[in-house]
């Protein structure tokens, strides 16, 4: 039997072991999928000894995808564009690391919210470990313009920078000075606090959609502020989650499982 996991801070919710289960369940894999709980002090020694147990591969969420990065002996082209790692995968006594949640959002985007993302106006809101996986996915997906606003106005800047012209930053505070999106992503982590969502609302058309990376009870406080912002369509990322964790388990296993059961049994 393998051994896999997903290692963040906090854990206790990850639906990641669910899907995993029911993933080698339809395709007649035994293997072993726990979350482990891990700050960013320790979790090169959490990750080591979690190796040296037997660990074939694993998935990394908040706050440790750039740390991911930082301990991986290689990694995909798509993982050093972004600079993060949400996906790691053992060969020979190190870790191989790939990004699997720029590819996760644009199926989810366009098998199940009939969103094509080319020729798009989009707002990201974020610019952290999250924010620059989907930021590349979009600008591959030839969106038309993709704005990124950030608290920290600098980070925004160098994000825009590394993608190129069709990108650019702003300050929360200018938004509603840009025209309408048709796409509002949240890839900040405030929802994580509990607190209610306090960025400016942006302008929004009828068809305008909202979007957040995280999903269940961190998307809510965003999602509640799309609806008062005007924006009528909205979604949280499970399906995000499930099509990242199928391309993972893809990447370890040579098999990618269906997965539109699986997101089925984790919305009812």
């Amino acid at each position: 039997m393998k051994h896999y996991a997903v290692f963040g801070q906090p854990i206790a919710h990850s639906l990641s072991p669910r899907i995993h289960a029911a993933f080698a369940a339809q395709c007649g894999i035994e293997l072993e999928y726990r979350a482990i709980e891990s700050g960013r002090e320790g979790f090169a020694h959490v990750l080591d000894e979690f190796a040296r147990a037997g660990g074939a591969g694993a998935n990394v969420t908040l706050p440790l995808k750039e740390d991911a990065f930082a301990l991986c002996a290689a990694r995909s082209e798509r993982a050093m564009r972004c600079g993060s790692v949400n996906t790691l995968i053992r060969d020979d006594g190190q870790w191989r690391g790939d990004s699997t949640d720029g590819s996760g959002l644009l199926r989810d985007l366009r098998e199940r919210h009939d969103l094509e993302p080319h020729d798009r106006r989009v707002l990201m809101l974020g610019a952290g470990g999250a924010a620059r996986a989907a930021a590349f996915a979009l600008v591959d997906a030839g969106v038309r313009e993709l704005l990124i606003a950030n608290r920290s106005n600098e980070r925004a800047s160098a994000l825009a920078q590394a993608l190129g012209p069709c990108a650019a930053a702003c300050a929360f505070d200018r938004i509603a000075e840009r025209s309408a999106f048709d796409l509002v992503i949240n890839a900040t982590a405030a929802g994580h606090g509990g607190g209610a969502f306090t960025v400016p609302a942006p302008q929004v058309q009828a068809h305008t959609f909202a979007y957040d990376l995280s999903y269940g009870k961190a998307a809510q406080p965003f999602l509640d502020w799309a609806r008062s912002a005007g924006i009528a369509r909205s979604s949280d990322g499970l399906g995000m989650l499930v099509e990242q964790a199928a391309d993972a388990f893809e990447l370890w296993h040579g098999l990618r499982p269906g997965t539109a059961s699986v997101y089925a049994m984790l919305r009812t």
